[in-house]
């Protein structure tokens, strides 16, 4: 893919470096404690240490220098070894977001821009604690894609899908939700029941955003930004992260009724439609018969 390699976007917001979130722990286990801790002069002791580690660290956390500014937003001391896949991240992120911009437009359709945001292990989000563990995902809610770099690592790696448009194909999916929200898909599917399984709305909604990511790709066609290899990377990592293929990995079998993002199979051939047809009308999957 061609890119500009020094590109940084205002809607990204940088949060590696900063210490993980964990749920009830630092000063609210403490605070817990202390009937306990001032039963005895050693617990005492206990409590006062407690609350002089803590109060260092909330200092730490608030210091001017432990943020910088990057494109008008915040972001944490750490990780500076990444920093090119910051700038692609940064490049797709605005490029995917000016394509819909341009396609919402065509329709008279006001377009809001989503944010970006990079993280570690964990970090709070408008839908509770986010977890590197459940990989890249969008947040309804505050409208926001999180990623945490360490998942591209494992892409190219443990799940074979290499290349830098696997990556980018994996951002312009998660924006696939957020023009879902834009366009009241996600509203309405929310009032579905939620049910899992091969054909359910949650499958669907993911499908969707897997042909919403071939629609960027088909923008990225027509202005020449693709370079041989892309599109099969691209399908390289929606098969890698198809419900079959993980579960295989994981556990040697496959289990349709749990599924809800669909078959390695069925993400590549939504993706792929979206990028032959690279219309809204042709990533119809709720009501499409077949997957």
């Amino acid at each position: 893919m061609r890119w500009d390699d020094s590109h940084e976007s205002p809607d990204l917001i940088d949060r590696r470096g900063d210490a993980p979130v964990r749920e009830a722990g630092g000063i609210g286990n403490l605070l817990f404690l202390v009937p306990w801790l001032m039963r005895s002069r050693v617990g005492r002791i206990v409590l006062l240490i407690g609350l002089v580690v803590v109060g260092w660290q909330m200092w730490m956390g608030s210091r001017p220098d432990a943020q910088r500014a990057h494109g008008g937003s915040l972001q944490g001391t750490g990780a500076q070894t990444e920093t090119p896949e910051v700038h692609f991240v940064s490049f797709v992120l605005d490029d995917v977001q000016a394509s819909w911009q341009a396609e919402f437009a065509r329709e008279q359709r006001p377009y809001r821009h989503a944010k970006l945001v990079l993280y570690t292990d964990s970090t709070r989000t408008g839908c509770g604690l986010g977890d590197a563990a459940t990989g890249p995902f969008y947040c309804p809610e505050d409208e926001q894609v999180y990623i945490d770099l360490g998942f591209f690592h494992e892409l190219s790696g443990k799940l074979g899908a290499r290349g830098q448009f696997a990556q980018a194909y994996v951002i312009a999916h998660e924006l696939g939700h957020h023009v879902q929200k834009l366009l009241g898909i996600s509203e309405r599917v929310a009032g579905l029941r939620h049910t899992q399984g091969a054909t359910g709305p949650s499958v669907r909604l993911e499908l969707q955003a897997d042909c919403f990511a071939g629609i960027w790709a088909h923008s990225s066609a027509q202005r020449d930004l693709l370079e041989s290899g892309d599109i099969e990377s691209a399908l390289s990592a929606a098969a890698a992260v198809g419900d079959d293929r993980l579960q295989r990995m994981a556990t040697g079998t496959v289990s349709p009724e749990s599924w809800t993002h669909g078959s390695a199979d069925e993400r590549m051939r939504w993706f792929k439609r979206g990028f032959a047809q690279g219309t809204i009308a042709a990533c119809d999957t709720f009501g499409a018969t077949q997957l």
